[in-house]
């Protein structure tokens, strides 16, 4: 039998060589033994248990083949919550965490505690409106996706971590439009890769492409939301995007025809790269 060293030695190396990268097979190691990091290393010269090194060696070959580590572990974490994903849903990623902070925090500012309406349009996962629902409760929190099958992934992921969300079925902001609903915080983290731009093999074999591009020039959804924002948004109200770390100016302009008296404020991530946008309509930010 293999000690924990030497099974991810020889994981890393065949990711190396598959040219995956390293990081997944450790990450699929410390899932599957339920540990963190520093006990991993203190048990580094311990065999591994038969049923582990099965599971791993099958998992190992699936991310070798270039499935994503979500994919394989049939889960994804996002903001301390743990949500299922597969096939029909975007792999919520670590800088849409971000986004969510962000909001958090631009509630606290604009409405100072009061409950408002909010909606995650395009939710996927649910991943977005999940987390604020259960980080703050006075948001009562609206969802929704053009797919049927990521609307059902939502709402099990809604379930297990027992958070009330009400998901609809349609496109972008059509289901609120249909039911006269008003907001005072729309959110959205669209499609916003440009048709043509070239992407990793792993995102694109295995994601639902309908979650990732967003027309020509990145920019389609964005126009689609603008466009009829008005119809479902209270006189104050906010709207925060993630977006294209490159697509700041074109996003700018655009969010300025469309609200011209606005506050419109981009953030950066961690890493320093601008992906987030923000449009305050009669609040006191504006």
């Amino acid at each position: 039998m293999s000690t924990y060293r030497e099974l991810l030695k020889d994981a890393n190396r065949r990711m190396e060589e598959a040219d995956r990268g390293e990081q997944a097979a450790l990450l699929y190691l410390l899932e599957l033994t339920n540990m963190e990091a520093h006990n991993l290393y203190m048990e580094y010269e311990q065999e591994v248990p038969a049923d582990i090194a099965e599971q791993f060696e099958q998992g190992l070959c699936r991310l070798i083949k270039g499935e994503p580590l979500g994919h394989v572990l049939g889960f994804e974490w996002f903001y301390g919550y743990r949500f299922k994903v597969n096939e029909d849903v975007l792999i919520p990623r670590p800088e849409t965490e971000e986004l969510v902070a962000n909001v958090l925090a631009a509630y606290d500012e604009v409405f100072d505690g009061k409950q408002v309406t909010v909606a995650d349009i395009g939710t996927g996962s649910g991943a977005i409106a999940i987390s604020l629902k259960k980080e703050e409760d006075r948001l009562h929190m609206l969802a929704t996706d053009i797919s049927e099958k990521a609307v059902m992934v939502a709402k099990e992921n809604a379930a297990a971590n027992e958070a009330t969300v009400c998901f609809m079925v349609g496109d972008m902001l059509q289901p609120l439009i249909e039911r006269n609903i008003k907001l005072d915080i729309l959110i959205s983290n669209p499609p916003y890769i440009p048709n043509e731009e070239v992407m990793e093999e792993s995102v694109v074999d295995y994601e639902p492409h309908v979650a990732l591009f967003g027309g020509e020039d990145g920019l389609k959804f964005y126009r689609i939301i603008f466009e009829n924002a008005r119809k479902v948004l209270n006189e104050k109200a906010f709207m925060a995007f993630e977006m294209g770390y490159d697509q700041k100016e074109r996003l700018t302009a655009l969010a300025k025809e469309y609200f011209p008296e606005a506050k419109i404020e981009v953030l950066q991530d961690m890493s320093g790269k601008n992906r987030m946008l923000f449009i305050y309509l009669h609040t006191d930010a504006s």
